[in-house]
């Protein structure tokens, strides 16, 4: 079972593939859900040293960062092993 976990937004790094997704209407319409009824999903990351990278989550994370949160719930995934 995942167990959720808050991170610093600003520990969270965002590869550069991931953020040429990003639909700007998307994270306004995302932002005014999570006013009201705030982070209902928590987003997916992978610990790498002293940050975090995004696996899952950018449109709720850029809500967040959006809207002025510093922090964010998140599940914390291990890196696969090939």
């Amino acid at each position: 079972m995942l167990t959720t976990h808050t991170c610093a937004i600003a520990d969270v790094y965002v590869p550069a593939k991931r953020v040429q997704s990003l639909d700007p209407e998307k994270v306004v319409t995302l932002a005014e859900d999570i006013l009201l009824n705030g982070q209902t999903t928590p987003i997916r990351l992978r610990k790498d040293g002293n940050r975090y990278v995004l696996l899952e989550g950018l449109h709720r994370l850029e809500a967040l960062r959006a809207l002025g949160e510093t922090t964010v719930e998140a599940y914390l995934t291990s890196a696969r092993l090939h």
